[in-house]
């Protein structure tokens, strides 16, 4: 059995018809990373216990000829800032090194509940903070596709542990496109669902009204399972929304003619590698073959989003991180002499150098004096932001473009130049910031054989539409290998 190749439906069928038990499908996984994670990093605990008792449960179902959960047996990872309970949980920090949670995040819980196998902890950028998975306290990541190059980032770790066949699903998060641009980087599936859709409760703050949590596989169909399970009100979080959540399996077999997709002039301008153009632009015309109607827009205040969202999500970072202080949890600094100098120290020694410059960003824009003239001002240009995407969807259904401005950059490429960073989300942040879901999917390779992404956004809690699209493309174009 090929491990590269299962999908969730694969797993499920090949346990039910006792084709394999999902205790040995287990044991084949854990045996995959443990072979070739040395090389890629995207795993930082390993959770053998768990995985083997969840398995055990699914072929104690399937031996007795009980009905089987919809995620039975697959085997899954979880972005380590998504608490599990009796297991160490660090958000890619020296701070939390130590941290075991006491509770499981709601969306870890449902994805259990619905029979899947958690194989462990995925590696991410510090708390979430970086585009390229090279933030982490512990290693960075590589590319499966090809090692010298990063995965994106955060959620770097998850993109990678599917294009590797480490998992067959993962969970991310997406805060200014952290699972979006990774899933575009290393050729997977990767989903921003609505803010609102897939509950908080569980997941390590970075900056609150941007965070959600999404799926990534290697299939639209498996990313559609997953959110399924995953999505809904949930009473422990106040912003999940009680919206119904339909059958996102059902939906992806819908036709899409007739469809309206906007493609926004903002989105192929300068900066726009020629070879990522190419590869997108021939997806629109695959999706125009499809009977959509292809219909140009304009979202004006695109060019403001990068800067908007670095003064929004650093000033809630600077909030939410400090709690972080040596006293209650996590890392305490030794030896110091006076509660403000363990403070000072606890955090010196234990935040990376991203970390820091954001809550020194979020800090500052925060601070008298500069409130009004930054994150006041930023909160008006996200309204505007959100405004582009509502009268663009009075036009259209969806809009479509590339997920990332290049393919992945080498590591260490990007490092010394923030600015340079920060500019690799500068097609991702805008769906954070409106809150809309979008989706990337793999449409072709570069001449360096590099994966390319392309784009999907929607209507708030218009899944539906984003992965009818997703699948009737991955079906046209037969999808990719890499």
């Amino acid at each position: 059995m090929d491990l590269n190749l299962l999908t969730i439906d694969g797993v499920r069928t090949a346990i039910q018809e006792r084709q394999i038990t999902a205790t040995a499908l287990a044991e084949a996984f854990l045996k995959k990373i443990e072979a070739e994670d040395e090389k890629i990093g995207a795993f930082l605990l390993i959770s053998r216990e768990r995985a083997l008792a969840k398995a055990a449960e699914i072929d104690a179902l399937a031996d007795h000829g009980d009905p089987l959960p919809p995620l039975a047996g697959v085997p899954v990872g979880i972005k380590d800032v998504m608490l599990t309970r009796g297991l160490r949980t660090t958000a890619g920090s020296k701070i939390l090194q130590n941290f075991v949670a006491p509770y499981d995040c709601t969306a870890v819980a449902r994805l259990e509940a619905a029979g899947a196998v958690v194989l462990g902890k995925l590696n991410c950028d510090e708390f979430a903070m970086g585009s390229s998975n090279e933030n982490s306290a512990y290693k960075p990541v590589h590319n499966p596709r090809d090692l010298t190059r990063v995965p994106g980032g955060s959620s770097g770790g998850s993109a990678a542990a599917v294009a590797a066949g480490m998992a067959v699903a993962t969970l991310g998060s997406d805060t200014g496109g952290s699972i979006r641009q990774p899933a575009s980087f290393c050729g997977v599936v990767g989903l921003l669902p609505t803010y609102g859709r897939v509950s908080r409760y569980g997941l390590i703050a970075f900056a609150s009204s941007l965070d959600h949590i999404g799926p990534l596989a290697r299939t639209v169909k498996d990313v559609a399972l997953v959110l399924r399970q995953i999505a809904g009100r949930d009473p422990m979080d106040s912003t999940s929304a009680d919206v119904p959540v339909p059958d996102y399996v059902e939906e992806i077999g819908k036709p899409v003619k007739g469809l309206r997709l906007g493609v926004p002039k903002e989105y192929f301008a300068e900066g726009l590698d020629a070879e990522v153009r190419s590869r997108v632009e021939a997806a629109i015309q695959t999706l125009a073959g499809l009977g959509c109607e292809i219909v140009p827009i304009s979202l004006p205040h695109t060019p403001y989003a990068v800067p908007c969202y670095y003064i929004i999500a650093t000033a809630e970072a600077s909030s939410n991180l400090a709690r972080y202080d040596g006293v209650r949890y996590g890392f305490r600094a030794q030896d110091a002499h006076t509660l403000s100098e363990m403070y000072r120290r606890s955090r010196d020694e234990a935040f990376g150098t991203e970390v820091k410059r954001r809550i020194m960003l979020g800090t500052y824009v925060l601070s008298a004096g500069y409130y009004d003239a930054y994150y006041l001002k930023a909160q008006k240009v996200r309204t505007l932001l959100a405004r582009d995407f509502e009268q663009a969807f009075v036009r259209v259904d969806a809009i479509v473009t590339p997920t990332a401005p290049t393919t992945a950059f080498r590591l260490g490429e990007k490092v010394d130049d923030p600015l340079s960073m920060y500019l690799a989300d500068i097609y991702t942040v805008t769906a954070d910031l409106a809150g809309v879901p979008g989706i990337s999917i793999p449409c072709g390779k570069t001449s360096e054989g590099l994966p390319v992404g392309l784009q999907i956004q929607g209507r708030h809690f218009d899944e539906s539409t984003l992965l009818r699209l997703a699948h009737a493309y991955e079906q046209a174009s037969g999808g990719f290998t890499f």
